[in-house]
């Protein structure tokens, strides 16, 4: 049988913020395949946003690894996590990060301006950039009349569609998403779980969901609570 490495690979992982007493994670292991559906809730606190710091690379653990496609990304220079970053995942942030005055083709190109991989993938998929954009664009419902539009004048659920493009194109094998439906209705929330998680299927990307709510997690292949991760970690280091 054909063994097949996890894309997403975390070991003893360890967190500690300067001067404080303990770590605020603790995670021995947790993994994701190619493709795969996560779910990952934890309340306020829980330090989600401190776990896709790390993944991605803007924070280092204090102990562990963290291997995306058979890559260590503590070993690497600031400079070569901030390349690999750009190049293998696409991050959904909960409060869009748009750039207000550039146009909605602008914004969403900006996923493919700082990876050379990804610019790639657009080319021998789609032929140029522009192509890729609307189809991306149609996929998400987004009409092809708002491409030339400033994102400053586009209603929230069309902003927070632009921010899920701009991830997705050049399919980068990993898809983030921090909490990204909270300023949503709940109907608005699942059409846009149900639009991200297509393009995700067509590409083939994984894609880690991050939330507070609870009620999004049948959407997904399986859900991860990071406040019980961190807690069984730490009943077992005082047994």
């Amino acid at each position: 049988m054909r063994h097949t490495s996890p894309l997403l690979n975390v070991e003893n992982l360890r967190f500690r913020w300067p001067n404080a007493e303990r770590d605020c994670l603790h995670i021995p292991c947790f993994t994701m395949q190619a493709g795969e559906r996560v779910f990952l809730r934890g309340p306020s606190g829980a330090g989600k946003t401190t776990l896709l710091s790390l993944l991605t690379g803007m924070l280092e653990p204090s102990q562990g690894s963290i291997t995306l496609l058979e890559r260590e990304i503590r070993g690497l220079t600031r400079a070569q996590r901030d390349r690999f970053r750009a190049t293998h995942i696409g991050y959904i942030f909960q409060q869009f990060n748009l750039i207000p005055y550039l146009s909605v083709f602008e914004n969403v190109a900006l996923g493919c301006r700082f990876s050379a991989e990804r610019m790639a993938r657009v080319q021998r998929e789609h032929g140029d950039l522009k192509e890729a954009c609307n189809t991306l664009t149609q996929a998400l419902q987004l009409p092809a009349t708002l491409m030339h539009q400033k994102a400053q004048s586009l209603s929230v659920g069309q902003q927070q569609r632009v921010a899920a493009a701009r991830a997705l194109i050049g399919a980068p094998p990993l898809i983030i998403a921090d909490e990204p439906t909270s300023a949503l209705d709940a109907d608005t929330r699942a059409r846009f779980i149900e639009l991200v998680m297509g393009v995700c299927q067509q590409h083939h990307s994984a894609l880690l969901f991050v939330s507070h709510d609870a009620s999004l997690q049948s959407h997904f292949d399986r859900s991860v609570d990071l406040l019980d991760i961190n807690q069984q970690a730490n009943r077992s280091e005082a047994e």
